[in-house]
């Protein structure tokens, strides 16, 4: 019954910026936690940034100062804002959100290349 539906991905160069959105529709509970997760490619997933129901924020190393999330709990809506990107960067960006139950997207692509 639920959809997270991420939007906001492309092809970008290095440098560029993106702002990548996942809105959640469906039975959607009381939110514990909303994130962003990515997976280059032949790699694991990994979390890039959290933001629990309390509104702390959590960054991965690697996007520390470059990536913002944010969110629009009225609207079940999280953000991530992403700047100064590398072609490190690049894998499918994946919205997560807990709430009575774990819930995932299916993922938008962020391609950084010249």
């Amino acid at each position: 019954q639920v959809q997270l539906l991420e939007s906001g991905g492309g092809l970008v160069q290095p440098g560029g910026s993106l702002r990548l959105s996942c809105a959640a529709s469906g039975s959607i509970f009381s939110i514990n936690l909303m994130g962003w997760y990515r997976q280059a490619p032949g790699k694991q997933r990994d979390m890039v940034a959290t933001i629990t129901s309390g509104g702390a924020t959590n960054n991965a190393d690697p996007v520390k100062g470059r990536f913002t999330i944010s969110r629009d709990s009225a609207k079940n809506t999280v953000f991530l804002q992403i700047n100064s990107l590398k072609p490190e960067d690049t894998g499918v960006y994946y919205c997560r959100i807990i709430h009575v139950r774990d819930d995932w997207g299916q993922g938008t692509q962020v391609t950084v290349s010249s």
